[in-house]
């Protein structure tokens, strides 16, 4: 309290009113997935189609995240952070240069791979590697006590020299430079000279190429390079999902360690969880349907933790309607509010194959929710939309097909002749009946995140009836904006909701535990997902 000592006049600003609670975004994706470059399990945010390619690059072979990306953009998405996981660190914008390199055969009637040798420059061309055997070690004439020599007139007959059986010789030439490394062995120990070891020793090794030694199996003798003469060539880069070995402890990641999307963690004003690349490791064969229910799985409980985004599931490609129901109901099972499941896969252009695939469908969901919310608001069902960008559908589904597979939480993608390819479905993968639709979910979160970002202020103010009549007033001035907007139910602001924050709320046992009570309810609107004309026969005589 001031203290007024001097006669004058005293100027103060006092904190007076309701403090205002405003409406948080409803509309950031985050992605999850495989690029050609970028900073590695780090939430990099994106605004547009062109800082997504500066920062990450542009579409690729075996990777979905950029067409996702794309599609997002396509449909009216706007803010986005990107995850990327599965490859090298890179944080530069520039990639790094393929090296010239060749695979060596080996020995063995089966076919196998032995060595591995690769320019220690990307401007290595013209290196040729040669494999020969050593040469053959004559052994010492051998005597006996009693014997003449060859000098006494009785030579004894001389053992023909014979080359060691897993020991190789290599020549290493580039123009008029040459190295010459001899007796290498696969073998390791201290009276070995392993090839690796001698090769690529920083002083006394090559200074044009390193060898590596790969898996091949089999007696000593078989695994040993072929003899002849091999170019090191620049190879085409083999697509990062074929390379990678990617697991399911990869997408999950750790909050800890900033990894995967345990590092999603930090952003708080993410909405929506996307991981198309899933999909493409399903493909590639590097997880199997387990896998992908382990990181599936890994998504619901990482929105429901948050408690702030939902995550938006693709289906398994190349199942019929019958396939997909039984996949969702007997074997992935899952029961979530925050999370929806969409199907089938659509067609669009690939850029880098200049064809049109299948790829998931999840980002352009993604892109209809922030073009839905934009022009509609949250309440409003992100479904019957056109889905831009998308040429066809993997499988076109029937009205009586459908029927199967909505009341089981699948939402499905459509091709209605003359009205485009629309998103047919909003339903959430929960049992519950209070969380069927997937608007009232999104609608819950953005009230309560917008109340919780409000109400900071509240913490540690006195405990009593003026902190109680300050918190009614801005939860109610707020839903009032709500309600105003079309999002809750009731031709007044007392049918749509109430908040209650009084003695009845806070009793002297909850203020002595230094605890503040509001309650509040909210009659959202829902969906009119089936909508029903009940026609008869009418006489106006009658």
């Amino acid at each position: 309290m001031p203290t007024y000592l001097s006669p004058g006049v005293y100027v103060e600003e006092i904190d007076g009113g309701s403090k205002p609670i405003a409406g948080v975004g409803t509309a950031v994706a985050a992605f999850v997935g495989f690029t050609k470059k970028g900073p590695m399990n780090t939430p990099t945010l994106v605004t547009n189609w062109t800082q997504f390619v500066d920062n990450f690059g542009d579409f690729m072979e075996n990777s979905f995240l950029a067409h996702s990306v794309y599609g997002y953009y396509n449909n009216g998405g706007g803010r986005a952070y990107v995850m990327r996981i599965g490859g090298p660190d890179e944080s530069t914008e520039e990639e790094a240069l393929p090296l010239p390199a060749a695979e060596l055969p080996s020995r063995s009637t089966e076919p196998q791979d032995t060595l591995r040798i690769t320019a220690r420059e990307s401007d290595g061309d013209g290196i040729t590697v040669e494999i020969t055997n050593p040469e053959p070690i004559a052994p010492e004439p051998a005597t006996q006590e009693g014997e003449a020599t060859a000098e006494e007139g009785s030579a004894v007959p001389a053992t023909p020299p014979e080359a060691p059986t897993d020991t190789f010789n290599l020549t290493v030439r580039r123009g008029d430079q040459q190295e010459i490394f001899e007796n290498l062995s696969l073998r390791r120990g201290a009276d070995a000279r392993n090839v690796e070891t001698v090769v690529n020793d920083p002083d006394s090794g090559s200074k044009l190429v390193l060898v590596a030694m790969l898996r091949a199996t089999g007696p000593m003798r078989d695994r040993i390079p072929a003899l002849g003469t091999f170019d090191l060539t620049v190879t085409e880069i083999v697509p990062l999902a074929q390379n990678i070995d990617v697991s399911p402890a990869e997408f999950e990641g750790s909050a800890p360690a900033r990894t995967g999307m345990g590092a999603l963690e930090v952003p708080d004003d993410i909405t929506m969880l996307v991981c198309p690349d899933l999909m493409m490791a399903y493909q590639s064969g590097v997880l199997d349907l387990e896998g992908v229910q382990a990181v599936q799985t890994a998504m619901i409980t990482h929105c429901e933790r948050m408690a702030d985004r939902v995550a938006i599931l693709d289906a398994p490609p190349g199942m019929n309607p019958q396939e997909i129901q039984n996949w969702r109901v007997n074997i992935a099972n899952y029961d979530s509010s925050f999370a929806a499941l969409y199907y089938p896969w659509i067609k669009v252009f690939d850029p880098a194959s200049g064809q049109n695939i299948l790829v998931p469908p999840s980002g352009h969901m993604a892109g209809i929710w922030a073009r839905n919310d934009s022009s509609r608001g949250v309440h409003k069902a992100p479904a019957n939309e056109v889905i831009g960008g998308s040429l066809d559908v993997e499988t076109q589904i029937t009205r009586g097909e459908q029927d199967g597979l909505n009341p089981v939480g699948i939402n499905c993608i459509r091709s209605f002749p003359g009205r485009g390819i629309r998103v047919w479905g909003a339903r959430t993968l929960s049992s519950n009946p209070s969380w069927t639709y997937l608007n009232v979910r999104r609608l819950f979160n953005m009230v309560e995140k917008s109340i919780d970002n409000g109400t900071q202020w509240v913490v540690f103010e006195p405990n009593d009836m003026a902190l109680w009549q300050k918190i009614n007033r801005s939860a109610t001035a707020f839903l009032t904006m709500v309600w105003r907007q079309g999002a809750l139910f009731g031709a007044t602001p007392g049918e749509a909701f109430y908040v209650k924050c009084d003695a009845e709320t806070n009793p002297p046992e909850a203020r002595d535990l230094g605890m503040v009570t509001t309650e509040i309810g909210i009659a959202p609107v829902k969906p009119a997902e089936f909508v029903i004309f009940r026609i008869s026969q009418w006489s106006p005589d009658a």
